[in-house]
Parts: C-alpha cells; structure tokens; sequence
C-alpha cells in the first residue's frame, strides 16, 4: 500500500509562520519565511483498530514498547519503540503495520505557488510467525457470559453455547452447567491460538497452549570495521545487548540476541553500521 499527497508551499509557509510569532503581534502580513530543499526519511508503526486485544505484540516486544490491551482499549505502540519490527511479524491477523515515510520539498518550480512539499507512505511487508493453537481448555463454571471473549474471536471460533449444545459437540455430559445458561464453546478447527480469549476473559475461564515460531529476521547488521572509531556507543545504547567491543574494540555482534532494531545505526556517529535488507518484500 502506498499514499501520497501534497502540501503547496505557500501554506506550509504560513503555518510555519503562524507558529513562530506572537499571538499578539499585529504585523503578521510582515514576516517572511525561507524554507530550503529538504528530504527526510522515517520508519513508524502503528496498531489498527482490528486489533484483536490478544496481547501477543505485548507480550513479545522485547523493550517493552507496547502499553497492554484490555477489552475497552487496543494495544498502543510507546514512544521508547526501536522499530524492531517483532510486533509487526508476530500480530497474528496483521493488524500491525509498519510504514516508512519521505518528506520531500519540491523548490523546482519557479513560481511559489506550483512549489509543494511532499509525503508519501509506503507500507513495509514483513514475514510472518507461525502462530498455532496445541490445545485451549475451559472452566466453564467460572464463565459469566458476558460475552467479550467471542467479541474478539478473530475466526468466529469461539462462540457462546447451550449446554445441550456443548455436551453434543463433546460428547461428553457436563452435571455442573445450568440448562439455562450459555457458556463458550471453541471450534478447535478454527481456532488459531491467538489467545484474546485469555488476555480478555476477566474471570480465568480459559488455559491456552500454543506453538509460537521463532522470528524471521529481514535484515543483517553489517559492520564496517575500518570506519569503526571505538566509541563504544553501539554498545552501550543497544536495548538487547547484542553487540559489544572485543579486545580489539571492534564491535561484535551476537546474532541470537540481535533485535534488528534503529538504534546502534542511528547512534553511531561514522556510519560504521548499516542493515541490509533481506528482500523478503520481493517475494
């Protein structure tokens, strides 16, 4: 997916304008503003309101950049995010996206009025982990029925039963449950074992075993030792402790812990680290 739009530079001027003076100064109309050629490139990621309150990205988001997802509220992405990506590849119905972003002035046209500032959008695909249910068991006596566990049910798994219903399904007969109540009931063929059910069901009612896949990296970390200048800033800002300077100081990178995030590339100051893409968006 890719959005573009512009911005006519006269406007961009009078904000830039409107922003800068006092309230109370009468003489706006006086101010003038230069704004030069600029580019700027950005990585962000945002959580859509199809989320699923599941939790994974929470739970796997290895800094801890998420803010917990409850039934009122989805999951939010925090302002300490290294970008690394890992809640984009393991949300489990996509509802995580990640988009880079260029802000471009365009200063050819003479005259003022045809000069824009444009923004495109692209959205960045990343592989995903497998996620699987082993197996879901239930409580049902601790159920209330309120019913959010199969609000957010992402393939209409899990759905509110009979217990006649149930005891047909399972073959199985259950003395426990009232015949006038409702209780959940999981389609185990349908199930994907995301686990909204757990992470929004108030009362425990629910107990998830599932296969969760390793991470599938879509970059290297390149090191370029003969740039390196020893600063021990890739070090001691990496969120991960991935990489660390040898007795050489030469940084070494431990690619098991490796979490593919911006930070030591934005913090070294000589460009000795760069990430190369894997091309999976080729596929």
């Amino acid at each position: 997916m890719e959005l573009k739009f512009q911005k006519k530079m006269e406007l961009l001027e009078k904000e830039v304008i409107l922003k800068s003076v006092e309230l109370d100064d009468d003489n706006i109309e006086d101010f003038k503003v230069d704004i030069g050629d600029f580019n700027s490139k950005e990585r962000f990621i945002a959580i859509s309101p199809r989320c699923i309150r599941c939790n994974l990205c929470v739970e796997e988001c290895p800094v801890g950049a998420i803010s917990d997802s409850t039934y009122s509220k989805r999951a939010r992405i925090l302002e300490n995010c290294v970008k690394c990506e890992i809640c984009v590849g393991t949300c489990p119905i996509s509802a995580i996206y990640i988009f880079e972003s260029e802000s471009l002035i365009n200063n050819e046209a003479e005259d003022i009025k045809d000069q824009t500032l444009d923004y495109t959008f692209n959205e960045i695909n990343i592989p995903h982990r497998i996620v699987r249910l082993n197996t879901i068991e239930m409580d049902r006596n601790k159920c209330i029925g309120c019913g959010h566990c199969v609000k957010y049910c992402p393939t209409s798994a899990n759905k509110l039963k009979s217990k006649l219903y149930i005891e047909e399904a399972e073959s199985k007969t259950y003395d426990n449950l009232d015949q006038s109540m409702l209780y959940p009931f999981i389609n185990k063929q349908l199930c994907i074992g995301c686990g909204s059910c757990v992470n929004i069901c108030s009362q425990d009612v629910y107990t998830l075993d599932r296969f969760l896949g390793p991470i599938i990296p879509t970059k290297n970390l390149l090191i370029d030792e003969d740039a390196c200048v020893s600063c021990f800033l890739c070090e001691e800002n990496c969120p991960s402790q991935a990489i660390v300077l040898n007795s050489q100081n030469i940084p070494e990178l431990d690619d098991d812990k490796c979490i593919r995030c911006n930070v030591c590339t934005m913090k070294c100051p000589v460009g000795a680290l760069n990430f190369e893409n894997l091309n999976y968006n080729d596929d």
